[in-house]
This record gives structure tokens, sequence and C-alpha cells, in this order.
């Protein structure tokens, strides 16, 4: 049985948890994910180990299962830009500054952080966002107001 067959079965066919499946469930963070947010409909400690392995399933698990900070996630979750803004945006609600290194190594990100996260000027990151026409323009206007 596959992870996906395994949680299909408990979401459409037990309408509950799969005890005897869930070791399998639990090998890929995906499914992993959408077992403990669909079927548990909280956190899944026995699910967690995989997920925090993966930036995007760990930003989601944070951000819907647990509500707020996952220090066991944020490694991997730092690690990249895309999943870093969100986790700070929404999870965090602020700077994150352990990740702003790897936030600024993507050039939209970088813009988006400074405009929704830091709603000012990130002079750590405005020179790299300046050597992208289109991200220089939208940061002049969006986050210097030029």
């Amino acid at each position: 049985m596959t992870p996906k067959a395994a949680y299909l079965k408990a979401r459409d066919v037990i309408k509950g948890t799969f005890p005897e499946a869930e070791t399998i469930i639990a090998y890929d963070p995906y499914w992993a994910y959408l077992y403990a947010c669909n079927v548990i409909e909280g956190r899944w400690l026995e699910g967690e180990e995989i997920i925090k392995i993966n930036p995007e399933w760990g930003y989601w698990y944070a951000h819907s299962i647990i509500k707020g900070r996952w220090p066991e996630a944020e490694e991997t979750i730092m690690s990249d830009p895309k999943w870093a803004y969100w986790y700070a945006r929404y999870v965090i609600k602020g700077r994150w500054s352990e990740a702003e290194g790897v936030i600024k190594t993507d050039l939209y990100w970088a813009y988006k952080y400074a405009r929704d996260v830091i709603k000012d000027r990130w002079s750590e990151a405005e020179a790299a966002i300046m050597t992208d026409p289109k991200w220089a323009s939208q940061y002049r206007k969006n986050v210097l107001k030029m």
C-alpha cells in the first residue's frame, strides 16, 4: 500500500485513523501532513519526523496544525527562500533574522519580505534587489514609496 492509498482509505473509507497504515503514511511528508490535517485534525507526533524534513509541508504544519512556531522544523523551513518568507510572515508574523540570509538569495522573495514583513527598507538585501530591473522598480514603488 502506498502512503497516498493509506491516507485515502483513512479519510474516505474508514473516516478516521488507520493505525495499521500509519507507518506507511509517515513515510511521505505530503501525505503525513494531509493525514494530520484531515484525519487526525491535529498534531500527529508520529508523522512530524517526516513532515519537518520538507520546507513546504513543515511550513503548512506549523501554520495550520501547530498554529505557531515549530522550532524543530525551522532549520529546514529556512533552507528555502519561499517557505522562509511564508513562515516569517504568517507564523512568526515579523522578522526572522535567522532566515534572512537565505531569503535574500532570491530577489522575488527578498522584495516580498521587505514589503510584507519588514515593511520598510531592507538595507542588507537592497543592493541585490536593485540588480533586477523588475524587482528594483517594485521595491522603489512599494517599499521605498518613491
